[in-house]
C-alpha cells in the first residue's frame, strides 16, 4: 500500500524556485486543474504522451485521472498543474509510466524528479519493471530515462521505441539525481547572495529600528547595485526616495528584504510575486515559533511563496551577507559587518549571528557569506552546504543549528561535501527526552545522550565542537594552515611550564609529543643556550630571544616525524610579543611546509593581526589547551578524509515479504511488544542466529523439553512487561537433569506471580560458554530515524555503558568503527595474547539487523543482549531478545524538501 501523504512535498527546479508535487485527487476541482493543463499542451506534447496529436482531449482526462489502480501525480505552480506522471498497471509487477510537462515548464528539470518520485511509488507497491513505448522523435523521454541513471532496456519496433527499466535507484540514478539538485540549489541561494537590485520593504526612517539599521547597512556597506526602501508612510527614509509599494519600485528586483509586522507579510509577498521578485529574506517574527497562530501565518505564507515559486530565507532570521567585493551586501541588522574571507557561517539563532560576526572580527576569521536562516521555512542548511560547496570563495562552512529538517538527507549531503571542505557544527539541545519511553537495555543506554546527533556527525566527517568559541579556534585552523599528516606536534615554548600543559592536553586529545628526532636535537643545543631542553617540548627558558624562536622553529621543521608545530610564547619583560609574531609569520612562510603551525600568545586572545600578511596566516590562541583542541579536531578530519568510502553490504536471502507481513498483523492487532515466538521468527527471516529455543507454560512442560536435551540448561521467566529478568529472578543458569529444570521452572513461575506479571512462561535453552558477551540493538528516533547500537552486554551492560551507535544504513567502514571505539573491542581481538573471538560474526549480525530496521522501519526497538561472540571461526549466537514495533513517520521521497 503507498503512502500517499508523503508524496506531497516541494522540490526545486534547476532555476532554483519550486514547484508544489502532490498525488492527484479523483474529485471535481483535480479534474478542472487538469482539463486547464491538457488545453493548453501543444500539439508536439500530445504527440510525444499519447503517440498522436489528434487525441480527443476529454478523453485524455479520463486517462489521467486517478482511477482503475492507477497512480497519478501533479506539479503545481500559480495555482495551475505543470506536470502530471503517472503509472497503469500491466500486470502484477510490471506497470506502464507516463509522464507529460508544460511546454513553459520543459527543461527544468520537473521530469526528473516526477519520474524518480513515480518509480519510488511503484516500488513501494511491489512494481519492479517499468515499461513504455515512445516515439522515435521523443528523445527528451529516451533521454530523461537514460540520464537519470537506469539501467534500459532499449527495442526498437516499427514506428515506435519500447523502454524497459527496473524502478528500483541504481546507485548511479541517485548520484545524478543528487548532482541535478545541487545544481539547482546553487541557482536558488546565488539569487539570494548575489542580487542585481534589492527592496528593503519595511525600512524606516528610525536608524535604531530593525527596518532602520537594515536599510542603513546596504547602503553603508556600499552595495553594487540599487536598493529601494518600501514604505507607505514616507516620501524618503535616510534621506533616499522611497516608494510606497513594491510594486513602484522601477525596473527588476532579485531580491526582497520584509521587515514589517507578520500580519502583513502574506500580503507583502503577495506583490513581491506581482513584482516578479524570487527570494525573499523575511525578517519579520511572530511565526511558528510564537504559537498555534504563528504556525498558520507561516503556513500562509508558504502557501503564497510555494504557489509562485519564491524562495524564502527565515522568517524570524537575522538576515544574510555577502562580502564579496562585487557584491558587499550587508542585509542584516546588527551594527557589525565581517571582514571578507574563506568561512561561509550559517545561524539558526539571529541573536548568537550578531555575537558570532563581532567575535569573527576579533579573531580576524574572514567570512565569504553568512546567512541567519531563522525558522528554515523553506531554505535551510542542507541548501546552503550545496552552495558553499560549489563557492570558491568559501573553504570552510561553519553551522550553529538548533535542529535538523533532514538528517539522511543532511548525512548524503555531508559525506559528499566533506570530502572537499570541512564542516564544523555547533548543535545545540541535547535532549533525552525523545528516548524515555524506552523500555529496553538499548533505549535506556541511549536515554542520557544526543548520541543520534554524535552518530550522524561522525559517519558523514563533521567537526562536532560543544562551543562557538571552540568552533571558530577550529575554523581558524583549517582555513589557514595545511591538514596535518599525523597526530605528532612539535611544541617550542620560553615557559616550561606552558610546553608542560600543552603536552598534556595534546595527549587528552588522541596527540602524540614525541621526542624528536636525533639529529634534530643535536642542533638545537648548538643554537639555543645551555639551559634548554630540545627533546620535546622544547623550552628555550625564558630569556630566549626572537632570534632563538627563528633558529628552533628552522630546526624543528626539519624532523621528518614531526606533522605540526605549537610555538607558545608567554611574554617576558625584556621581548615585544610582536617580534616573537614577525618570526613566527617569516618562518612557516619561507619553510613552505605542508605541516601546519599554530601560535600560542598567553596573556592575550592572540594576535591575529600581526600574523597575517596577506599572503599566510597563522592561528593564534590564548592558552595552549585551546590550540591542542582545535589540532585535535583537524587529526580527526583528516583520518575521515583518508578513510575509504565503505559499503552497504547487501543481506542476499532475506524474508522481507514475510517479515512485512507478521510486522503488519501485530500492528493490526494493537500490539507493541513481540512474543517470544514471533522475535525468533522475525530474526529468523534476516538470518540473525538466535540459540535453540524451547517454550513451555508450566513447570512439568519444561521438565520434559528438559528430559530430551543432554547439555546444561538455562531457564528463563516471560511476561508482559518483563525486561530485567536477572533482576526479577527470572533467569537460572548450569542447570542439568529434569528435576533441576522442573524445580528452577516452578521457582520463576511464582515469584512472576507474587511480583504481579501477567502472561508468566518459561523459556529453556542450552547453555551458551566460553564466549564474550555482547549488546546489539536498534531504536528509532523520530528524527534520525533507524539508529543500530553495539557495546559489551550482559546484567552490567547499563552500569559499564560501554557502546557505540550509527545510523542506518550502516557500511563496514562504520562498523569497524564503532566496533573498535568499544572498551571491550581489546578483549575480542586478543587481549594480553588471550584468544580472539569471532568477531566476523557480530559485524554480519549488525548488518543484518541494520537491514531489518531499514526495510522495516516499524520495527522500532530491537534488544539482542546477550550476544555470545565464540572464538574466532565458530559464530555468535542471541540467546535472548526483544522487538517492540509501532507506527512511524515514511522518509521524504527524492528530491522533495521538509515542509
Amino acid at each position: 500500500m503507498i503512502s500517499q501523504s508523503r508524496f506531497e512535498s516541494d522540490v526545486v527546479l534547476k532555476d532554483g524556485s519550486l514547484a508544489h508535487v502532490r498525488p492527484l485527487k479523483n474529485n471535481d476541482h483535480d479534474q478542472q486543474l487538469l482539463a486547464q493543463f491538457v488545453r493548453e499542451l501543444s500539439d508536439e506534447s500530445m504527440y510525444f504522451r499519447f503517440l498522436t496529436a489528434a487525441y480527443d482531449r476529454s478523453q485524455v482526462i479520463e486517462r489521467l485521472m486517478p482511477k482503475d489502480g492507477r497512480f497519478c501525480i501533479i506539479a503545481e505552480r500559480e495555482g495551475k498543474i505543470i506536470g502530471h506522471a503517472a503509472y497503469y498497471m500491466i500486470d502484477q509487477d510490471k506497470a506502464e509510466p507516463g509522464l507529460v510537462i508544460s511546454d513553459s515548464y520543459q527543461g527544468k528539470g520537473l521530469g526528473t524528479i516526477l519520474l524518480a518520485q513515480l518509480t519510488e511509488a511503484a516500488n513501494e507497491q511491489g512494481i519492479s519493471i517499468f515499461e513504455t513505448y515512445v516515439s522515435p522523435e521523443n528523445y527528451r523521454m529516451i533521454n530523461l530515462v537514460k540520464n537519470s541513471g537506469f539501467h534500459v532496456e532499449v527495442k526498437v519496433e516499427p514506428g515506435q521505441i519500447l523502454l524497459t527499466f527496473p524502478t528500483s535507484l541504481a546507485p548511479e540514478a541517485v548520484e545524478r539525481f543528487e548532482r541535478r539538485e545541487q545544481v539547482a540549489t546553487f541557482a536558488a541561494v546565488q539569487k539570494f547572495l548575489y542580487p542585481n537590485a534589492v527592496a528593503v520593504i519595511g525600512a524606516s526612517r528610525q536608524r535604531d529600528s530593525i527596518g532602520g539599521q537594515l536599510f542603513h547597512n546596504i547602503i553603508s556597506t556600499g552595495f553594487n547595485g540599487p536598493v529601494y526602501p518600501v514604505n507607505p508612510n514616507a516620501n524618503f527614509v535616510q534621506s533616499i526616495p522611497a516608494y510606497h509599494s513594491v510594486l513602484d519600485c522601477p525596473g527588476n528586483i532579485d531580491l526582497a528584504v520584509i521587515s514589517v509586522p507578520a500580519r502583513y507579510v502574506s500580503a507583502v509577498a503577495k506583490e513581491c510575486a506581482e513584482k516578479g521578485i524570487k527570494s525573499l529574506v523575511i525578517i519579520s517574527a511572530g511565526f511558528s515559533e510564537a504559537g498555534p497562530e504563528g504556525v498558520k501565518l507561516q503556513q500562509e505564507l508558504m502557501d503564497i511563496c510555494r504557489e509562485y515559486g519564491m524562495r524564502v530565507i527565515g522568517p524570524n532570521c537575522m538576515g544574510i551577507i555577502n562580502t564579496d567585493a562585487n557584491v558587499m551586501l550587508n542585509a542584516q541588522f546588527s551594527q557589525f559587518f565581517p571582514k571578507g574571507g574563506s568561512v561561509g557561517f550559517l545561524s539558526q539563532s539571529g541573536a548568537l549571528g550578531i555575537a558570532v560576526i563581532e567575535h569573527a572580527n576579533k579573531l580576524g576569521v574572514g567570512l565569504s557569506s553568512f546567512v541567519s536562516v531563522g525558522n528554515k521555512a523553506d531554505i535551510s542548511g542542507n541548501d546552503l552546504i550545496q552552495f558553499w560547496e560549489q563557492d570558491e570563495r568559501t573553504k570552510v562552512i561553519l553551522l550553529y543549528l538548533e535542529s535538523f529538517g533532514n538528517p539522511k538527507k543532511f548525512s548524503r549531503i555531508a559525506r559528499r561535501v566533506g570530502k572537499k571542505k570541512p564542516i564544523i557544527v555547533v548543535k545545540s539541545g541535547r535532549s533525552s527526552a525523545g528516548f524515555r519511553a524506552t523500555q529496553s537495555h538499548t533505549g535506556a543506554l541511549l536515554a542520557s545522550s544526543d548520541a543520534a546527533v554524535d552518530a550522524l556527525f561522525r559517519q558523514c566527517g563533521v567537526i562536532r565542537t560543544d562551543t562557538l568559541e571552540d568552533m571558530f579556534d577550529v575554523a581558524s585552523l583549517l582555513s589557514t594552515q595545511p591538514l596535518p599528516k599525523g597526530n605528532s606536534v612539535a611544541i617550542i615554548t620560553n615557559a616550561g611550564g606552558a610546553g608542560i600543559l600543552a603536552a598534556d592536553a595534546c595527549e587528552a586529545v588522541g596527540l602524540t609529543v614525541p621526542e624528536l628526532n636525533a639529529d634534530v636535537q643535536y642542533k638545537l643545543r648548538q643554537v639555543l643556550s645551555t639551559g634548554a631542553a630540545v627533546r620535546n617540548p622544547v623550552d628555550m627558558i625564558a630569556s630566549a630571544t626572537a632570534d632563538d624562536y627563528r633558529k628552533a622553529m628552522q630546526t624543528v621543521f626539519n624532523d621528518p616525524n614531526i606533522d605540526s608545530m605549537i610555538v607558545i610564547f608567554v611574554p617576558p619583560l625584556t621581548l615585544r610579543e610582536e617580534d616573537v609574531a614577525k618570526v613566527i609569520l617569516e618562518e612557516t612562510e619561507k619553510a613552505g611546509s605542508d605541516k601546519p603551525v599554530l601560535a600560542c600568545f598567553m596573556a592575550s586572545r592572540g594576535v591575529p593581526e600581526m600574523l597575517s600578511n596577506g599572503k599566510i596566516k597563522i592561528p593564534a590562541y590564548p592558552f595552549p589547551e585551546e590550540a591542542a583542541k582545535a589540532l585535535g579536531k583537524a587529526v580527526e578530519y583528516k583520518r575521515w578524509l583518508e578513510k575509504p568510502e565503505g559499503e552497504v553490504r547487501k543481506v542476499d536471502g532475506r524474508k522481507r515479504a514475510e517479515a512485512a507481513s507478521l510486522v503488519s498483523k501485530i500492528l493490526k492487532e494493537g500490539r507493541g511488544w513481540l512474543s517470544m515466538e514471533e522475535t525468533n521468527t522475525l530474526l529468523g527471516y534476516y538470518g540473525i542466529p538466535v540459540i535453540n529455543t524451547y517454550l513451555a507454560r508450566t513447570a512439568d512442560e519444561a521438565a520434559d523439553i528438559a528430559a530430551k536435551m543432554q547439555t546444561k540448561m538455562v531457564v528463563k521467566g516471560t511476561a508482559e512487561g518483563l525486561v530485567h529478568k536477572t533482576e526479577a529472578g527470572a533467569v537460572v543458569l548450569g542447570l542439568e537433569g529434569k528435576n533441576a529444570v522442573y524445580e528452577a521452572a516452578q521457582s520463576i513461575l511464582s515469584r512472576l506471580k507474587t511480583s504481579g506479571y501477567k502472561n508468566a512462561g518459561l523459556v529453556i535453552q542450552p547453555m551458551a560458554e566460553g564466549g564474550v558477551e555482547m549488546l546489539v540493538g536498534s531504536t528509532f528516533d523520530p528524527v534520525f530515524g533507524p539508529l543500530v547500537v553495539c557495546g559489551a552486554g550482559g546484567t552490567l551492560v547499563e552500569l559499564l555503558k560501554d557502546v557505540s551507535v550509527s545510523l542506518t544504513p550502516v557500511t563496514d567502514t562504520d562498523l569497524e568503527d564503532m566496533l573498535k571505539s568499544l572498551r571491550v573491542y581489546k578483549l575480542l581481538t586478543g587481549l594480553r595474547g588471550g584468544a580472539k573471538y569471532d568477531v566476523a560474526s557480530i559485524k554480519d549480525i549488525l548488518f543484518r539487523l541494520s537491514c531489518l530496521v531499514e526495510d522495516i522501519p516499524e520495527v522500532v526497538e530491537i534488544d539482542l543482549n546477550p550476544v555470545m561472540v565464540f572464538p574466532e571461526g565458530k559464530g555468535a549466537l542471541t540467546l535472548d531478545a526483544r522487538i517492540r514495533v509501532g507506527e512511524t513517520k515514511p522518509p521524504l521521497p527524492i528530491g522533495a524538501k521538509k515542509r
